[in-house]
């Protein structure tokens, strides 16, 4: 998993985050398979695209999930460098990893409609081109609750992990076989 702040758990114990507990439903759920979280706070679509080449080569994973891109959409970043770099990414992990999830955010209404849905496009056009898994939005049913949000408005709560897990479940474990 290569992500931003939401996959780093910002503001809450690790453990509580949903990568976390993503992992903990895998193995109850019977799957093999064990969760490398190499998420950062802060990362941008440029920074885990420099991460994302020793990542591979330690790991040598089966899957990748890559949830990145709200840092760059929160600076405004060209949707053109935003998508060149995510394709990039799903490219070099689908040389290693058979399954490749890729994991949208989405950007906040103040950024006006061009930019959230041009935002939005360009993770569904990544994941049709590059035969990635698309989970359209990480935050779905999540975001628009404030009870499930911390007071920044932009991160998770503790309470909203599982149903974010639930988000990127549905996508995920058709792709695993076995188990669950």
């Amino acid at each position: 998993m290569v992500g931003d702040s939401l996959g780093a758990a910002y503001g809450l114990d690790p453990a509580q985050g949903w990568v976390a507990l993503l992992g903990k439903r895998l193995a109850a759920s019977g799957h093999p398979h064990r969760v490398v979280n190499a998420s950062i706070s802060g990362d941008t679509t440029a920074g885990g695209l420099r991460r994302l080449p020793a990542l591979l080569d330690t790991h040598r994973p089966a899957v990748v999930l890559i949830e990145l891109g709200g840092n760059d959409g929160l600076r405004g970043l060209p949707l053109a460098t935003i998508r060149t770099n995510l394709a990039e990414m799903v490219r070099l992990a689908r040389t290693v990893a058979p399954t490749v999830v890729l994991v949208g955010v989405r950007m906040p209404p103040n950024y006006g409609p061009r930019y959230a849905d041009g935002f939005a496009a360009v993770y569904r056009e990544v994941a049709a081109e590059g035969g990635a898994t698309l989970v359209p939005a990480l935050l779905a049913g999540v975001g628009e609750r404030y009870d499930l949000m911390q007071p920044d408005g932009i991160h998770p709560t503790a309470e909203a992990q599982p149903l974010i897990v639930d988000n990127v479940w549905s996508a995920l474990v058709p792709l695993l076989g076995a188990g669950g």
